[in-house]
């Protein structure tokens, strides 16, 4: 894990959705469309993280989509104050730990559950995967193809994908770009890639509002996100 995926900052808004329970899983859901759903995966910060259920109330709306962010921790979150505070400390939150206890091993089965418990309700499904979500969302893909209508990447669809990349992220690094625009074109999926100059790894969901060049990234990121479920969803 790398330093980005704990920086960050939290935005001002109130979210419009609920809470509730969904194949296990606490959920926070908004919209009410009963045919297309979108699943967002949430980064390290969890379901209850102010601006991930944002987005998704933003998804709602702009797509006319029932929009889902499941727990995948298991009730447990990092803590959004630490946004707020230095490196200095990062060591208070034991992150080895709290990474062992959400592995992809661990954590797959549930996201692939509660992904076909959506497709017993909605007709159309997409996802899209933040940090942590983004390999999630690869995953549903690659495994069960009849679940997912589509997939959108963040800070790294199945009949469609599309990757929204940062140019700074060691964790998407140049290497993992060149191979996916090498090699997902081959499969004969509909795929679209985005890059972001000068902008880093999880600016689409923590970056600074404040800041023109990151506002600008996360208005088009947003922006890309809604055109391409609705492109493929309705």
């Amino acid at each position: 894990m790398s330093d980005c995926c704990i920086k960050g900052f939290q935005w001002d808004g109130e979210p419009k959705g609920h809470e509730t329970n969904l194949a296990g899983n606490a959920t926070y859901v908004t919209g009410s469309n009963r045919n297309v759903a979108i699943l967002v995966i949430h980064d390290l910060f969890g379901w209850t993280f102010p601006n991930i259920r944002l987005l998704a109330d933003s998804y709602a709306e702009e797509v006319d989509a029932t929009v889902y962010v499941p727990d995948f921790f298991g009730s447990e979150v990092l803590p959004s104050e630490i946004l707020s505070k230095g490196p200095s400390e990062w060591g208070s939150l034991d992150l080895p730990a709290f990474i062992a206890r959400n592995t992809k091993d661990i954590r797959e089965p549930e996201i692939i559950a509660f992904a076909k418990a959506l497709r017993e309700q909605h007709q159309s499904i997409g996802a899209i995967g933040f940090c942590f979500g983004g390999w999630a969302v690869f995953r549903l893909g690659a495994k069960t193809t009849t679940i997912l209508s589509i997939a959108s990447l963040l800070h790294t669809h199945l009949g469609s994908r599309r990757i929204l990349a940062p140019e700074i992220d060691p964790v998407f690094t140049p290497e993992l770009k060149e191979f996916s625009n090498r090699v997902i074109p081959s499969l004969g999926l509909d795929y679209d890639y985005q890059h972001f100059p000068g902008l880093e790894h999880a600016f689409a969901v923590r970056g600074n509002r404040t800041n023109k060049a990151e506002m600008k990234g996360l208005e088009r990121a947003k922006n890309a996100a809604v055109y391409w479920f609705k492109l493929w969803l309705h």
